[in-house]
């Protein structure tokens, strides 16, 4: 008799976030200041020009331990899937370190790192962890123009950008992520534009790689930079049928709340939210406490806003663990029927006269 065949990622992880609100991670920038490192520990063996010192994504090639460590606690504080630390690593912001020669060493190496550390918590447990392939924003945009004199200029065009994205949506595949995460999105056309080279890296490798998304809040309003609600987003970019789409960054829960609020009334898929730990203040620090940051996600669990919670800027592996106590036993957000979502937006449903 033949063993039973392993679910694939997406699968398990759908199943698991109709059962139970799934736990991300939180943040990377705060974890490795706190390490002290030196401009030696970024540079490690590399001959590079510039001073490394932050380059942060480098460390997954120069101190892999480093960032093992992190992933490690946030798995030990109850995690279920983490991150890859990668979120700057595309030609563009690579090249504010004059190493953008090196986009394939360095996701690969994120991807290589964070799925030993998901495999060896596996192997502790029992329980599948899983790899988000991290992309972050550029500072170079589609829908704006960085002259104020020139609105129609752009430094970069649609074929330009793609391919810096594919370039990493390719490493972090053959990494071994489960999950492409287009996160912090402030325009929502590089966001599209990195959802298709995603589509097309995991077309070329031949496997399911599913994509999330999370749009980022800019000012009150609940718009990105580009000028898109959260309604107006999903819209734009439900085509592409990310398996979960979320919030990240932006406020704390509290004020990140009608927006998440909104979005879930919205979208027919699973909800991702990680909220900074509050406004920073005037040193730049966040100052919520994990106690506090736990005790603000509760209005999202007694409305049933979330499928996965986690952290952004400001969130330590203590601020997962307290939100972990508080979801634990809370029922996820159920995905809304079309008919569902029509009367959550207060619409009334289209038909043709006869």
């Amino acid at each position: 008799m033949s063993a039973p065949t392993k679910s694939t990622a997406a699968e398990e992880f759908r199943d698991r976030a109709a059962k139970q609100i799934l736990m991300f991670d939180g943040g990377y920038g705060t974890a490795i200041q706190n390490r002290k490192l030196t401009e030696a520990d970024y540079r490690g063996d590399l001959e590079l020009s510039a001073d490394q010192k932050g380059n942060n994504d480098l460390l997954s090639l120069t101190r892999p331990d480093v960032i093992r460590d992190i992933h490690t606690d946030y798995l030990d504080a109850g995690a279920d899937m983490i991150e890859t630390n990668s979120f700057s690593s595309t030609a563009i912001a690579l090249a504010d370190y004059a190493c953008e020669h090196l986009v394939r060493e360095v996701n690969l190496a994120s991807a290589k790192v964070a799925r030993e550390a998901c495999d060896a918590a596996e192997a502790k447990d029992g329980k599948r962890r899983f790899v988000a392939g991290a992309i972050g924003p550029t500072n170079k945009t589609l829908s704006l123009s960085p002259d104020v004199n020139d609105p129609g200029f752009r430094e970069v065009d649609f074929d330009q950008m793609k391919a810096v994205y594919r370039e990493q949506c390719d490493a972090l595949i053959e990494g071994g992520v489960d999950f492409l995460l287009i996160e912090t999105i402030f325009d929502t056309l590089n966001a599209k534009v990195a959802a298709m080279a995603a589509a097309e890296a995991a077309q070329a490798a031949g496997r399911e790689v599913p994509i999330m998304l999370s749009f980022t809040v800019t000012d009150m309003s609940g718009r990105n930079l580009s000028g898109h609600t959260v309604e107006a987003f999903w819209h734009a970019v439900r085509h592409v049928k990310p398996i979960a789409v979320g919030l990240n960054c932006s406020f704390g829960p509290e004020t990140l709340r009608p927006y998440l609020t909104a979005l879930s009334k919205a979208a027919d898929t699973l909800i991702l939210a990680y909220p900074n730990a509050g406004l920073p203040n005037d040193l730049g620090e966040y100052d919520q406490q994990p106690h506090e940051t736990a005790e603000r996600i509760g209005p999202w669990l007694d409305e049933k806003l979330v499928n996965i919670v986690g952290g952004c800027c400001g969130t330590t592996p203590g601020h997962i663990a307290a939100m972990a106590k508080v979801v634990a036993g809370r029922e996820p957000r159920t995905i809304p029927t079309p008919e569902v979502r029509t009367r959550l937006a207060g619409l009334e449903p289209f038909t043709m006269a006869a």
